[in-house]
């Protein structure tokens, strides 16, 4: 493998119940982050849990306070996997395309805070050149916008960043971060995830856009999916296909949350099917009994109700 210094730092970010977090989820990671650093393009650098909130309303999922527990517990011997709880905290279901959107700004945010100590920024009407804490010249244009302020779109070549300022009269909000080198968030997905696509009302043709369009997707494909022929037969993601990496199993783990679940119901071991501290944590608990399974059994999805009340949206095409 080249290791490249330019290599494109990747956040992999995996949306879902986690109901609970398994051995596979954990696996997919791994599988994914060998692919793409394999292939000598990305370097990844963090992996994100983000488990749907309660009102996604599908059956048999318990409350994302204990999903978010576990997944955490899951992860706590990893140094690059994380859990961020933010998706499932929120009131309402989340589209996974803003749930995206919201961690690529949080990333673009994080870098901005490494740079301003070095920018000196000044109020409008000041007469004076910006430079970073250490002499270096600011390269900065400036533009009106549409509200009467200005924005000064500006490059710090010692920090190698474009930040985007908007100067009121009063102070200065930063409002966009387009920051050079950082992180670029990819949705991690099994080949089910990538199928529903398909399913009507489940998914806006336009967030499909957004999310292989833009972001891009890391599939880890298993037994009983034809993924390629699936994507052949999508115009969508045939014309995004580049962005579509698909990660082969060859190691096959047929660990599924559902199964897992199963078991337990029935008073059956679970042990190294999901890491020990899920275990415990479960039994402590007293989670996944038969009653839980029935929750939401009479709700439709969230999305499904959304789309459905709004619009019509065919299977891609």
């Amino acid at each position: 493998m080249e290791n490249r210094a330019d290599r494109t730092k990747v956040v992999l970010l995996a949306c879902g119940s986690f109901n609970p977090t398994t051995h596979m989820h954990l696996r997919m990671f791994e599988l994914a982050r060998d692919h793409l650093q394999h292939s000598g393009n990305y370097k990844v650098v963090k992996g994100i849990i983000s488990p749907v909130g309660d009102s996604y309303k599908k059956k048999g999922l318990i409350e994302a306070h204990h999903r978010i527990a576990m997944a955490t517990l899951a992860t706590e011997s990893s140094d690059w996997l994380k859990v961020d709880p933010w998706e499932g905290e929120q009131a309402e279901w989340v589209e996974t395309a803003k749930v995206i959107r919201h961690h690529q700004e949080e990333l673009y945010t994080g870098e901005v805070s490494k740079c301003e100590d070095e920018v000196d920024t000044v109020k409008i009407g000041r007469k004076r050149r910006w430079e970073s804490r250490e002499g270096v010249p600011v390269k900065q244009e400036s533009q009106p916008t549409s509200n009467g302020t200005i924005s000064i779109k500006m490059f710090n070549k010692q920090c190698y960043r474009i930040m985007y300022y908007v100067f009121s009269s009063s102070m200065a909000t930063t409002i966009t971060h387009l920051l050079l080198d950082a992180p670029r968030i990819k949705l991690l997905c099994g080949a089910d995830v990538l199928e529903s696509f398909a399913v009507p009302n489940l998914w806006k043709q336009e967030d499909i856009t957004e999310i292989v369009g833009k972001y891009g997707l890391v599939c880890i494909t298993r037994q009983g999916y034809d993924v390629e022929k699936f994507i052949y037969q999508s115009d969508i993601l045939w014309k995004y296909r580049n962005n579509i990496h698909l990660v082969k199993e060859w190691i096959t783990n047929e660990i599924s949350a559902t199964k897992v679940r199963r078991a337990l119901r029935r008073g059956l071991s679970v042990k190294y099917l999901v890491p020990d501290p899920v275990v415990d944590y479960i039994h402590s608990h007293q989670l996944y009994s038969p009653e839980s399974e029935e929750k939401n059994k009479d709700i439709i999805l969230a999305p499904l109700q959304r789309y459905t009340q709004t619009m019509t949206v065919d299977p891609i095409s």
